[in-house]
């Protein structure tokens, strides 16, 4: 993922000074400081040196543009979690290295970490639907890809569903790094740090699978 004020990936054949991409940097900059509900599309295209017509042409709406943010971030965490799983000799390695490179690529990114965490799962289509990225959604796979040759190969508890698991596993780390962040802008007692939130992978990652 893209390091804070980095640039976000989107393809080759969107340059650094192309309206699409700039528009993509002025989104995440201004969502993340405002919030989504407080970023109006003028302001966006404003800031992008570009107007509200070409967010319409590339995106649609602002909640077409917040979606394509999502992806192009999850297209590069997706990239590291491949390299990780391609890594890794066994499954619960390749589960651990999965979940570090999550922790990794949000602390890596604070605009992000701060859009995933606080903005990703809010309702904001009529009848009460949440948008769900396709780059989530491939992690999703991927990780369930990784749970599956756990399970083959009897490394998952029994009784133990493999979806069950990636949802502890995921939602755990979202969990302790929201948390976090919310201590660093109010008074929330979590004050912990990252070292003690992958000791804490660990310890429950070593209670989801077992010796084969």
């Amino acid at each position: 993922m893209p390091h804070a004020g980095a640039p976000l990936g989107t393809g080759a054949t969107a340059s650094a000074r192309s309206p699409l991409h700039r528009l993509l940097n002025a989104g995440k900059t201004l969502f993340a400081r405002h919030g989504y509900e407080n970023t109006s599309t003028s302001a966006i295209a404003r800031t992008a040196g570009t107007s509200e017509s070409q967010l319409m042409k590339y995106f649609g709406s602002k909640e077409g543009l917040l979606e394509a943010i999502f992806d192009a971030s999850w297209e590069d965490l997706n990239r590291r979690v491949r390299e990780v799983v391609a890594g890794r000799s066994t499954p619960p390695k390749m589960l651990a290295g999965v979940a570090s490179v999550m922790v990794s690529a949000l602390e890596d990114d604070p605009e992000m970490m701060l859009l995933m965490l606080l903005e990703g799962r809010r309702v904001r289509r009529e009848g009460a639907r949440v948008a769900i990225s396709q780059g989530y959604r491939e992690f999703v796979n991927l990780t369930d890809g990784v749970l599956r040759q756990a399970r083959a190969a009897g490394y998952i508890r029994p009784r133990l569903h493999a979806e069950a698991v990636r949802s502890a596993l995921v939602g755990m780390v979202e969990g302790l790094m929201r948390d976090r962040l919310l201590a660093t802008r109010s008074d929330y007692p979590a004050h912990y740090d990252t070292k003690q939130i992958r000791t804490l992978v660990r310890t429950v990652l070593a209670c989801l699978t077992s010796p084969r």
